[in-house]
């Protein structure tokens, strides 16, 4: 077996050795030992915004003439490599570090330094040459170039995750309309109320999606914020003030994400509550999500022994043991993807508010959680749609068959009849199993004619009286 070829680099603690051909060094080789009880690695999102971040500075540095032309376009080279996702495997810091990120950032600075030796001719760790600290990160701190690619790389994924949420919101909006004019019981605490269509059903889901796709939107303002340039603790030092204006413009034009330059740098390093702020409407978009999925395997149960009024799409054999059992799984997905977004929002949360005057050093946690729930329910939306909402069906007969056993109908003859004689009928409908409209015709109190005018499906499911305007002289 041949042996393996390694490379002696030093840092101010000692000496180690690292791979030849590893493209990472010493600095990300102490922090992998370091940090090796997290076995999760960066998201790709952030390691494609930090080679973003780190070709926006080279290029402002380039254009200074701080930063040497060939050491420039050999670093803009390899931040394209590392962007395309070609040096991935060489990211080898664990996705929870201490250090506020700068063990990620040493990482990145290792690989691009590297590849652009390679592309420059030389060999790995010819530091002399292109320097990870010196030349990849001139006029940078962890503290500034960190917090902006977790912000490139939260406002690329808040656009992503808004698509896919309109998209949701659309196909429960072509349900509303493709079942607008079925009439079945509504259920208030999971007892039969008044009738409802199952349009308006799906109408209330999209409605409320239609507001995460509103805070979704809205969050980007803030978090395009940038604090690059601030450096340290946001006061700039070491780094000209020129470069700031022209690093954020090439970030702008090399993503196409309209970052800004923050107002204040200094609470910009310093103050997390941005991604709080995010993380609260992601939050909110996944009990949304599991308020839908739930009211979906709800209606959807039995399908004979159970609600039964939709049909969901069968996906996937659902038992080992019974035969023909097929289970409401996307939906149960949904739900569970929910649930780790909704713990991962307080992992977020208690992270942004352990942040110490100038700046947080738990930003690693902060944007591992916060990206991964992005990542998580932009793909889950997606499967929600495709998989389940696009397929559902309606049992018309079912619906029409537990609106006539419910007794809820009486509620719309209560301002003809008044409270306490409808609650009588009701009671009977219940005891005798008979319909309410039956025993109102026997009673004598309305013809079936009227019945038909109070208890169609305009008068049952819009405001006012249902069949005044047919019926004024009867009400009560």
């Amino acid at each position: 077996m041949e042996e393996e070829k390694i490379r002696i680099e030093k840092d101010s603690i000692g000496e180690k050795a690292v791979p030849q051909e590893a493209y990472y060094g010493i600095h990300a080789l102490r922090a992998k030992e370091n940090f090796s009880v997290c076995s999760e690695m960066p998201h790709r999102e952030l390691i494609w915004a930090m080679a973003m971040v780190k070709k926006a500075c080279a290029w402002a540095n380039w254009k200074l003439d701080i930063l040497d032309e060939q050491k420039a376009k050999a670093i803009i080279e390899a931040c394209s490599e590392l962007a395309e996702g070609n040096l991935d495997s060489h990211i080898i810091v664990p996705a929870l570090s201490g250090g506020a990120g700068t063990s990620f950032n040493m990482n990145i600075n290792e690989v691009i330094a590297n590849k652009a030796l390679e592309v420059l001719g030389f060999e790995k760790a010819r530091y002399e040459v292109i320097n990870p600290i010196e030349d990849v990160n001139m006029n940078q701190s962890t503290n500034d170039v960190f917090p902006t690619a977790v912000k490139v790389a939260v406002v690329r994924l808040l656009r992503e995750l808004s698509q896919e949420v309109a998209v949701l919101q659309g196909e429960l909006q072509k349900k509303e309309k493709e079942f607008s004019k079925v009439l079945k019981i509504g259920r208030t605490e999971m007892q039969d109320a008044v009738p409802v269509t199952v349009g308006q059903e799906f109408s209330a889901w999209a409605e409320a999606l239609a507001r995460d796709w509103w805070r979704i939107n809205k969050a980007e303002e803030r978090v395009r914020q940038v604090n690059l340039g601030g450096t340290a603790v946001g006061s700039g030092l070491n780094c000209p003030k020129a470069y700031i204006e022209i690093a954020i413009e090439k970030l702008r034009e090399l993503t196409r994400l309209p970052v800004a330059k923050a107002e204040n740098l200094f609470e910009s390093t310093q103050n997390t509550d941005t991604f709080s702020e995010v993380s609260g409407f992601l939050k909110t978009l996944a009990v949304d999500l599991i308020k839908i999925a739930s009211d979906l395997r709800f209606l959807s149960s039995g399908p004979l022994g159970g609600i039964g009024e939709i049909m969901l799409p069968p996906v996937q054999v659902g038992s080992s043991i019974m035969p023909g059992k097929v289970n409401p799984v996307i939906p149960e997905m949904v739900t569970q993807i929910g649930i780790k977004v909704i713990a991962s929002d307080m992992a977020v949360s208690y992270a942004c508010s352990l942040g110490n005057l100038e700046l947080n050093p738990f930003l690693p946690l902060i944007a591992h959680e916060l990206i991964g729930s992005l990542k998580t329910l932009k793909e889950t939306c997606k499967v929600f749609g495709e998989r389940c909402i696009n397929g559902i069906t309606v049992d018309i007969d079912r619906c029409r068959k537990l609106l006539d056993r419910s007794c809820g109908i009486i509620t719309a003859f209560s301002p003809y009849l008044g409270y306490e004689t409808c609650a009588e009928i009701y009671k009977e409908a219940v005891k005798t199993g008979k319909k309410v409209e039956d025993i109102l015709v026997e009673k004598g109190l309305f013809t079936k004619e009227q019945i038909e005018k109070i208890t169609s499906i305009e008068e049952l499911t819009t405001p006012g009286f249902a069949g005044i305007k047919y019926l004024k002289d009867h009400l009560t």
